[in-house]
């Protein structure tokens, strides 16, 4: 088995999560996060993304802060169209916060087009509501300590690992 992991983000800084996993031929995206913070950093965002994200076979994403998931509605915005794998916990959180993620860029496109202040005629949001919409699509929620294969030599366990809260189901 040939193994290589590639740090797409989240090197030399502490946001825009991205590692490329290569197992043979499977290319598994660990995290797809958006880069937050400075401008520089934000600039990062509207980059080409470093291989065609039609070449990635599944997305894991370790938890649903926007530094390691909003990047996901990009991605499907630039023709992924393959499964998102994240907890059920996670799950619930990205459908709130990829929407408001993109109401957001929408609004902000809107209001640099209203004042002037983008050095683009039009400026552009990253992705919008409908790219979110879509992303969520891609969304396969699984249990936390339960096995699950992404291919035959590849299975993944999610963990709690106190990063962020998990609220226990009431029944």
């Amino acid at each position: 088995m040939n193994v290589r992991v590639k740090f797409l983000g989240g090197a030399q800084s502490v946001t825009g999560s991205k590692y490329l996993l290569e197992i043979d031929d499977f290319k598994v995206l660990i995290d797809c996060g958006l880069f937050q913070g400075l401008k520089a950093l934000r600039l990062r965002n509207w980059e080409d993304f470093p291989i065609d994200v039609k070449e990635i076979d599944a997305i894991v994403l370790t938890h649903a802060h926007l530094d390691h998931s909003g990047y996901v509605p990009r991605m499907v915005k630039q023709g992924y169209k393959k499964n998102v794998y994240c907890t059920e916990a996670t799950a619930a959180l990205l459908e709130v916060m990829w929407l408001d993620s993109a109401k957001l860029q929408e609004e902000e496109a809107e209001f640099a087009k209203k004042k002037g202040y983008s050095k683009h005629k039009n400026p552009l949001a990253l992705y919008d509501q409908n790219d979110a919409e879509a992303a969520l699509k891609t969304i396969i929620p699984k249990l936390f300590n339960k096995e699950f294969k992404l291919n035959e030599k590849i299975s993944i366990i999610f963990h709690p690992a106190g990063h962020i809260l998990v609220l226990p189901q009431l029944k």
